[in-house]
């Protein structure tokens, strides 16, 4: 296990964390996002209702994970870096 000083040593040596998406295009990415959740979310209301529901748990599902990541980026917009 190696030693607080030598923790510290590294620490010291490593690159600042740099983010793959870059903070300014958060707004518009989330704005982009966000947008599609809504209206994927319109689809998904108008869909006929079939007896296997395989096109509307596809479309939920994405309408979902777009939610989650428009969400994620506009917290990170506002200063809220989860």
């Amino acid at each position: 296990m190696p030693s607080y000083a030598d923790v510290k040593t590294l620490h010291a040596t490593l690159p600042p964390f740099a983010p793959l998406v870059p903070t300014s295009l958060l707004p518009y990415l989330s704005l982009v996002l966000l947008g599609a959740t809504f209206a994927l979310a319109f689809f998904f209301t108008t869909l006929p209702t079939p007896a296997v529901p395989g096109k509307e748990l596809g479309v939920a599902s994405l309408a979902s994970v777009l939610a989650g990541f428009g969400i994620v980026a506009l917290f990170c917009t506002a200063g809220v870096y989860v």
